[in-house]
């Protein structure tokens, strides 16, 4: 499979900054991430994953989300029940319940077994409420949004081959016709 990792870098940098901006993410908060290293290279799902690829999407994130001070959670794949790699920093500031694994291509996917080696300090949890995410190749991240997720139209919608589809979240909505939702 020819793999052009120059613009998968540019193309994740682009989807991730956009999304950072538009649902106006704050420092602290949560970017959660799927991703197929198969589908990123024009494979099906789960049957071509590449450490390089990995590696770039990943070093592509990190950079982007280090800009913005946003924690970045990857998730694994269905082998792992989507359990997700995170900092311990950020399973001890969101009181999240840690699991014992070792993510690796072929149990928890490429881009979470690279987090895995490449994280400061690396924890795996079983449950997240991210305040925005990327699927990058249909991996289903919807589990791991907060309860009102809303998509986001990006202008990138590929990366690499893979299709890329994105979310934000909101506050539930309470009360009914005689509700105010924004201050006067």
């Amino acid at each position: 499979m020819d793999t052009d990792l120059a613009t998968i870098g540019r193309q994740t940098v682009q989807a991730a900054e956009e999304l950072i901006k538009t649902a106006q993410l704050k420092p602290g908060d949560i970017l959660v991430v799927g991703c197929s290293t198969s589908e990123v290279q024009g494979a099906r799902i789960g049957s071509y994953g590449s450490e390089v690829v990995a590696a770039r999407i990943l070093a592509s994130l990190t950079k982007v989300c280090s800009w913005y001070q946003i924690h970045l959670a990857i998730q694994c794949c269905e082998h792992l029940n989507r359990a997700l790699v995170v900092e311990k920093a950020v399973a001890d500031k969101y009181n999240l319940e840690e699991v014992t694994v070792i993510p690796v291509a072929k149990a928890g996917g490429s881009l979470a077994a690279q987090a895995m080696r490449e994280f400061m300090n690396p924890a795996v949890v079983e449950a997240i409420a991210a305040h925005a995410g990327l699927d990058i190749g249909s991996t289903l991240i919807g589990m791991h949004l907060k309860k009102v997720a809303i998509p986001v139209r990006l202008t990138q919608k590929y990366i690499g081959q893979a299709y890329l589809t994105a979310a934000r979240t909101r506050p539930k909505l309470i009360g009914g016709a005689r509700a105010v939702y924004e201050l006067c």
